[in-house]
Formats: C-alpha cells, sequence, structure tokens
C-alpha cells in the first residue's frame, strides 16, 4: 500500500514539472503585431487627411497644441460618455441597431484624433518644411513605437484622447 502512494506522489511530482501541455503565452508576437498595425493606421489615415484637407488638418494640429490639457480632458470625458451612451444602447437590446454605428463613428472620429494629435508632436520635432512626408513618416513612427514598449499605451492613450477632443469640439462647438 506505501509503495502505491509513494509511486501516486511520483506521478503527481512529475506531472506539476512536466504537465506535457505547452501554452506558450508570449507577448511579442502581440506587441509587435500592434506596433505596425498602429504604424501603419497611423501613416495611411495621415496620408489620406493631408492629401485630402490639408487645412483642416493643419487647424486642427495648431488647435491640440494651443490648448492640449482641454483637449485631453474633453477628449476622454467624450469618449467615457459615448462609451456609457453605447452600454445603454446594447443593454435595451433594440438599441444595437444604434451602438453599433455609433462605435463605428466614434471609431473613426478616433482615428483621425490620433492622428492629427501625433501630426502635431512630429511637426513640432522635425516640421513641414520638405512637405509632410517627414512628419508623416516620425508620426507613424512614434505611434508604433509606443504601441510596442506596451506600457506605452497610456501615453498612447492620453495622445489620441487631446485628438479626439479637438476633433470633438471642432465639430460640435
Amino acid at each position: 500500500m506505501i509503495e502505491i502512494v509513494h509511486s501516486v506522489m511520483a506521478e503527481l511530482l512529475v506531472a506539476q514539472v512536466d504537465p506535457g501541455i505547452d501554452v506558450d503565452i508570449g507577448t511579442t508576437g502581440g506587441l509587435v503585431g500592434g506596433a505596425i498595425g498602429s504604424f501603419l493606421t497611423t501613416l495611411v489615415v495621415g496620408a489620406i487627411m493631408v492629401a485630402v484637407a490639408p487645412e483642416y488638418t493643419e487647424r486642427m494640429m495648431a488647435d491640440v497644441l494651443e490648448d492640449p490639457v482641454n483637449a485631453f480632458v474633453y477628449g476622454i470625458l467624450s469618449l467615457i460618455g459615448l462609451f456609457v451612451l453605447m452600454v445603454l444602447f446594447v443593454i435595451t437590446i433594440i438599441g444595437i441597431i444604434l451602438a453599433i454605428p455609433l462605435a463605428i463613428v466614434v471609431y473613426l472620429v478616433w482615428a483621425i484624433g490620433s492622428v492629427i494629435a501625433y501630426l502635431a508632436i512630429a511637426d513640432r520635432l522635425v516640421g513641414r518644411e520638405d512637405g509632410w512626408l517627414k512628419p508623416l513618416l516620425v508620426a507613424a513612427g512614434i505611434s508604433g513605437a509606443l504601441a510596442l514598449t506596451g506600457i506605452g499605451g497610456l501615453l498612447s492613450l492620453c495622445i489620441a484622447a487631446a485628438g479626439f477632443g479637438a476633433v470633438l469640439r471642432d465639430y460640435l462647438g
């Protein structure tokens, strides 16, 4: 009987050391994919904005740089309010019809605001004397680098919130 107990105990210990299940929970792939996605999103949306509405982009960049704190507060509060509104729509079941388009619009405005804020930072760093290519690449690089660090997500949220707030203030105010 004692031998059976020792045998079972030995098997349990071996199972604890090598359970035979290989679970790889690596963050490297997620961070790199997120960084590439962030870089490309900022680059593509920024290029479209500069090509389609350069005056608007410049005006919003100036607005973000002129009053970043108020733009950030407006952006964060608006984002929280819109999130609560979307949750309320989803809870009512029939409001899902409104929540989905609202979520898409919020996402698009968030992307535009984010690009505007990153372009404002890049413009301050490298200027636009040679055109928009250099600030676009620097803005995309900053966005991608923040996403790559993982911890940069909080700073990225703050930057994007300032741009989001500036765009909403211009549209609603």
